[in-house]
């Protein structure tokens, strides 16, 4: 998740991938092996490590998560442990994943407007085997979804940070562990937020986030956004608070133009 108001590190910095971890906010839960398919990404800059972000096989050798995660790298490690944490160092955490690949950015991504187009894809270099895969949507799939909690959920899962408390003393307690964690979201918003929403080009859309039923947070970003079990219809995009309380962003790629570029690489 990156913050929108105003501009932070594009995911998990460093800062924090190296001591520290991260996962779904309070009132989520352990995924476990739910969504085999859902990994902790780490980008990398030549011998700089950029970030920390969430992502999901869509095929063997396709990952898709947000542009933030990809934008400016030239490899990713990816694991895909329920818990990375309990692995490490024997994991190779975070320098080299159980999986790695090329990144490549949404065509018409602009990182000082990420949210417009804030998708990306990884292509592996060797392929990873899973008992399923994340699944594309319909187009518009989003749009036919009733109202009302029930029928507008969706499923979050990630690696991100799972709690940030501040206190009267100014200082700020983060709870991270990177396992991977669920919770199950409702759409608040289909058409973004006030003044993203509306712009031309925009998929964005926000879902709740709060204590009974979870949330996403930093190092969630370009985790899925589930129906139906495995259909993946949104990436997590950013948060609008440094406190990750409240409403979050998500993309959606349910759109002909996002549909098109993931399916490129799934021809090749």
């Amino acid at each position: 998740m990156r913050k929108l108001l105003v501009v932070v590190a594009s995911f998990l910095s460093i800062a924090v991938l190296a001591p520290s971890a991260s996962a779904i906010t309070r009132g989520g839960e352990l995924d476990g092996e739910d969504h085999p398919y859902v990994g902790l990404s780490v980008a990398w800059d030549g011998d700089t490590a950029l970030g920390r972000c969430t992502g999901s096989l869509i095929s063997p050798t396709v990952f898709v998560t947000a542009g933030h995660c990809t934008y400016g790298a030239d490899r990713i490690e990816i694991w895909f442990a329920t818990d990375v944490d309990a692995g490490i160092p024997d994991n190779g955490y975070p320098f080299t994943g159980e999986a790695t690949g090329t990144p490549y950015t949404h065509p018409l991504y602009i990182d000082s407007a990420f949210f417009l187009y804030d998708l990306g894809v990884v292509v592996l270099d060797e392929p990873v085997v899973m008992p399923r895969y994340a699944v594309l949507p319909e187009a518009g799939v989003v749009d036919a979804l009733p109202n009302g909690r029930k029928n507008s959920q969706v499923t979050a899962v990630g690696y991100g940070l799972q709690d940030i408390i501040s206190n009267p003393q100014n200082t700020i307690k983060i709870q991270a562990d990177r396992v991977r964690y669920r919770a199950d979201l409702m759409i608040v918003n289909r058409n973004g937020v006030a003044g993203i929403g509306s712009i031309e080009g925009s998929n964005s859309m926000t879902v709740s986030g709060d204590a009974k039923h979870g949330g996403t947070c930093f190092g969630d970003s370009g985790g899925p956004m589930l129906i139906n079990g495995d259909v993946l219809v949104a990436v997590n995009s950013f948060g609008l608070n440094g406190n990750c309380a409240g409403i979050g962003g998500v993309f959606r790629i349910d759109r002909d133009l996002e549909l098109d570029w993931i399916n490129g690489f799934l021809a090749d």
